[in-house]
Formats: structure tokens, C-alpha cells, sequence
């Protein structure tokens, strides 16, 4: 028995080859009609992903539009009352837009809103943090399912309840703390003693913190949870401490997160109008302004949301319209910050 060679002849033909218009089958042992349907999928994945790419793309651009559309309306209808506005805008604290000429400033309106929103975030970021740090490394599953649920719950509450419940239930509990803060840091300005009770920039900023707490905890449980683990083990590995390992892991790795987070609860803060509106007291009722949380105030959406009924006149309305450009612009500003910082995080 011989073994047979490649040079003893040419190779076999290969049997049951099916060709010709039309045809189908075998070729070679490969099946062409089995090739030609797995090929027809790959033509409509890469169609697919041209739709969804161009629905994408769309959306984008309208949001962008949809915003551009947004300031030149506010650009359009407030350039005309600033123009006519006989005091500065911007350091004026004389709102008389009832009268002829017009006097309106936004120095109030712009410190309340500030001092209450930063006041805020301020308070409610070493919290959140906390409540997510809970969750995520301290509590068992059994614990941190409800806890977290619970907090996700407090978003869902409307505004008009946080404002009833602050300024009835809330303002008389914190009467107390009012007044030690007054006792002990009444010299310095922010904390001065004031004529008003509750309705004070103080209750506000503590609504606020209750208001944005859901929103920035939950970020910030996102970002902890999505610690590598090889940097958690490895800290355990060289010994690290529960406490040791947060703080040279998680927090770290978190970093971006949590100060977008912020700044989310920052811009939600900024914009809150209804709860801020029946909690805050107008400073037309007797009390004189000052740089004190204790005093009363408005915001500049409150300030807009009670006056809503007023916009009967072009020259009236163009006032609170440029009040909500400088709400838009201070807000567009905080988001813009936070794409700075989070930007430079990931770098370094």
C-alpha cells in the first residue's frame, strides 16, 4: 500500500456544484443560500444603525436649537426694558415697574437667590454623600434597597408640599436654632437678627437642601458603585481599613461625579419656584433689607411667579423677562463651570 502524492494527478472534482442564474446550493460544501441570508441582516444592522445615528444626531441639534430659541426670545423681549430702565439693572434694588418710567434692578432678586441656592447645595452635598456612601459599602442589601428607594422617593414629592409643610411644620421647629444662631454669630452679617419670623431665606435654603438632596444622592450612588473592584481589593489586599479604602478608591474615582451631581442640584435649586415662593416672605411687608438668612426676600422665579398676572403691558412684562434672562444666564454659567471641573478631573 502506497501513500498517494500531489504530483500523482490533479484533484478530484468536486461533485454537486449547483450554479447558474437563479441557483442555489451547495458549493464546495458551502451552502450559498445559507451565505447570501446571513448577509442580508449585516445590510440592515448598518441601515439601522444609519437611522438611529441620524435620530441621534437630530435630537442633539434640536436641543440645541430648542435652547438658542430660548435666549433669543429672552434676549429679544428684555434689551428693549433694560434699555429704558432708569436705574442700573444690575446694583439697583428699586423694583417699579408699575410706574413711568420704569425703575427696576435685580440686586435683591439676584443675592436671594444666590445665598439660598449655594446655602443649599452646600448643606446637602456633605449629606448626600454620606447617605451614599451608606448605601454602597456600609449597608447590607437587606438595608440599602429600602434606604435607597426611600431617598428616590423624596424627588417624586410635589413643590407645592415642600412649601405648605416648610412654612408650616418647618419654620416654627427651627425657631430655636434661629435664635441660637443669632445668639452666637448675630455679629457677623449673614447671621444678623431681623424683624421677620418664618418666612425667611433661612427656611428656604433648608427646603431647598431637602428639595435636591434626592437628585444628588442618587448621582453620587451611581459613581460609588462603579468603583473598579480591582482598586477595592487591592486596597483590602495592603490592608487598608473600611474608612482607608474609601478614601484612597471610592471617593477618588467619584470625584467627577459628585461635583456634577452638585452642580445638578445647584441648577435645580436655582430654579425652584413654588415651594421658595410660599415659604419666602416679600420684603414689601416692613422689614428692610440686609445681608442676613434671617430676613425675607424673593427669587428671581418668584418674583416672576407672583407677578405673572401683571404682564399686561409690553414694557412690564420685558422687566420679569429680564430677570429670567439673568436666571437663564446664571444657570447656563453653573453648568458650564461643572463641565470645566469634571473635565479636568478625568484628565488628571
Amino acid at each position: 500500500m502506497t501513500d498517494r502524492n500531489d504530483d500523482d494527478g490533479p484533484p478530484a472534482p468536486v461533485p454537486d456544484v449547483v450554479s447558474g442564474p437563479g441557483m442555489s446550493g451547495p458549493v464546495g460544501g458551502v451552502d450559498t443560500a445559507a451565505i447570501a441570508g446571513a448577509a442580508m441582516p449585516s445590510r440592515n444592522a448598518r441601515r439601522g444603525d444609519r437611522i438611529f445615528a441620524g435620530l441621534a444626531t437630530g435630537s442633539g441639534i434640536f436641543v440645541i436649537a430648542l435652547v438658542a430659541l430660548v435666549a433669543a426670545f429672552l434676549l429679544q423681549k428684555a434689551i428693549p426694558a433694560i434699555a429704558h430702565d432708569k436705574v442700573n439693572f444690575l446694583t439697583s434694588r428699586t423694583w417699579e415697574v408699575d410706574s413711568k418710567p420704569l425703575k427696576f434692578g435685580i440686586a435683591d432678586l439676584l443675592w436671594v437667590t444666590v445665598i439660598s441656592s449655594v446655602l443649599a447645595m452646600i448643606i446637602a452635598l456633605p449629606v448626600s454623600v454620606g447617605i451614599a456612601l451608606f448605601i454602597t459599602q456600609y449597608a447590607p442589601r437587606r438595608l440599602a434597597r429600602p434606604v435607597a428607594s426611600a431617598i428616590d422617593l423624596l424627588a417624586a414629592i410635589p413643590s407645592i408640599v415642600y412649601g405648605v409643610w416648610g412654612i408650616y411644620v418647618l419654620a416654627p421647629q427651627l425657631s430655636q436654632l434661629r435664635d441660637g444662631f443669632v445668639t452666637a454669630l448675630g455679629w457677623f452679617p449673614l447671621f444678623g437678627k431681623t424683624a421677620v419670623d418664618d418666612g425667611t431665606i433661612f427656611i428656604g435654603t433648608i427646603v431647598l437642601t431637602i428639595m435636591i438632596l434626592p437628585i444628588m444622592t442618587a448621582l453620587n450612588r451611581e459613581v460609588f458603585e462603579r468603583t473598579p473592584t480591582d482598586h477595592i481589593e487591592g486596597a483590602w489586599a495592603l490592608g487598608a481599613t473600611r474608612w482607608e479604602m474609601i478614601r484612597m478608591t471610592v471617593l477618588p474615582h467619584g470625584r467627577a461625579g459628585v461635583i456634577s451631581g452638585s452642580m445638578l442640584g445647584l441648577g435645580r435649586a436655582l430654579g425652584e419656584t413654588i415651594a421658595v415662593t410660599l415659604i419666602l416672605s416679600t420684603l414689601g411687608n416692613g422689614s428692610k433689607w440686609s445681608w442676613s438668612i434671617f430676613n425675607g426676600g424673593e427669587t428671581f422665579a418668584s418674583r416672576i411667579a407672583n407677578n405673572a398676572a401683571e404682564f399686561n403691558e409690553p414694557s412690564k412684562t420685558g422687566a420679569f423677562i429680564a430677570a429670567g434672562l439673568v436666571l437663564f444666564l446664571l444657570t447656563f454659567a453653573v453648568n458650564a463651570v461643572a463641565r470645566i471641573v469634571i473635565n479636568r478631573s478625568r484628565r488628571y
